[in-house]
């Protein structure tokens, strides 16, 4: 394949938008190129030629991925139930050698389960949708994961975190391949920002949902939760759990993979939130009820975690 060849794997279960988002940018980037520049969209059917989406919508592929050539500019693999939930034993040996051929290849969103399973991301940076990223680390220890990251690039191999991601990482192959001016037209004409504020924890909770056991973790955690606005310390926290101060805070971070301080941080982080989405409170108020010291000390942690300030969550989720 010459020039700039992108291909798109299709299999049943995929998610549209993982295709449509990726393909429109190149499809716009066209009207800015000269002719011999364009990008040229093929798409292989993993299994058949007329492949159905997630959202019932069929799709027909260019051609099955087992007969295509090997060798493209960009070969994108995207994500949906059938990336995470099946298996494709009959693609990876493909797959892997069209990836070797490819300039640089990646996965859009849960794409990346089945590049995962091709033994493509091992020992690689790589990124996924939020809510799969726990999935994603257990099923392929090997792969480094960038939790917060929309995209990642690492060497040849491309990722990009969930559904809209995936225009965000084709803007970042358009900037790359015909620079920054064309990737902000394309992002204009596709009503997008070029490079969005903050990452993917943005979209997601910081914490997941409490337990509701009556083991001592899962008594200090629905306290925490239900007595946010509280100050707390490991050795109030310690105390209710009826564990020595030093047993506590060892057995908390192995279990929940974050210290008991950091804990309460991201619950403080999560209700503030919550009333920066449902409400019009001041931001003295809501730092005062989410357990901040101060709206200073609520923005210094909304950056650290989020990427963003208080005043800009807001504005994009309130």
């Amino acid at each position: 394949m010459n020039g700039k060849t992108v291909a798109i794997l299709l299999f049943a279960d995929v998610l549209m938008l993982d295709v449509a988002g990726p393909i429109e940018v190149f499809s716009v980037a066209n009207r800015y190129l000269p002719e011999s520049d364009h990008y040229r969209i093929v798409t292989l059917g993993a299994d058949s030629l007329s492949v159905r989406a997630s959202n019932g919508i069929v799709m027909q592929a260019d051609q099955l991925a087992v007969d295509a050539p090997l060798a493209y500019d960009t070969l994108l693999v995207p994500g949906g139930p059938g990336a995470y939930n099946d298996r494709h034993p009959h693609l990876y040996g493909w797959l892997r050698d069209a990836a070797l051929a490819s300039r640089r290849h990646g996965a859009v969103c849960t794409g990346a389960f089945i590049l995962g399973e091709a033994g493509l991301l091992d020992g690689h940076r790589v990124t996924t949708h939020w809510h799969y990223l726990d999935r994603l680390a257990k099923r392929f220890p090997k792969a480094q994961l960038e939790t917060d990251q929309l995209f990642t690039k690492d060497g040849t191999l491309l990722s990009s975190g969930g559904v809209t991601a995936g225009i965000d990482l084709a803007l970042s192959i358009l900037a790359d391949d015909h620079g920054k001016k064309l990737a902000l037209d394309v992002a204009k004409v596709l009503l997008v920002v070029i490079k969005r504020q903050g990452g993917q924890a943005q979209f997601s909770p910081l914490l997941p949902p409490a337990g509701q056991g009556s083991t001592p973790l899962d008594r200090v955690q629905q306290y925490v939760l239900e007595n946010v606005q509280e100050p707390f310390t490991v050795e109030q926290l310690a105390e209710l759990a009826a564990m020595s101060v030093r047993n506590f805070a060892r057995v908390f971070t192995r279990e929940l993979q974050m210290t008991p301080m950091e804990f309460v941080l991201n619950a403080r982080v999560d209700h503030a939130r919550s009333l920066l989405e449902s409400t019009d409170l001041p931001m003295k108020t809501v730092a005062f009820r989410s357990g901040f010291g101060s709206t200073r000390h609520m923005r210094q942690m909304f950056d650290k975690r989020l990427g963003l300030t208080p005043v800009q969550y807001r504005h994009q989720f309130g």
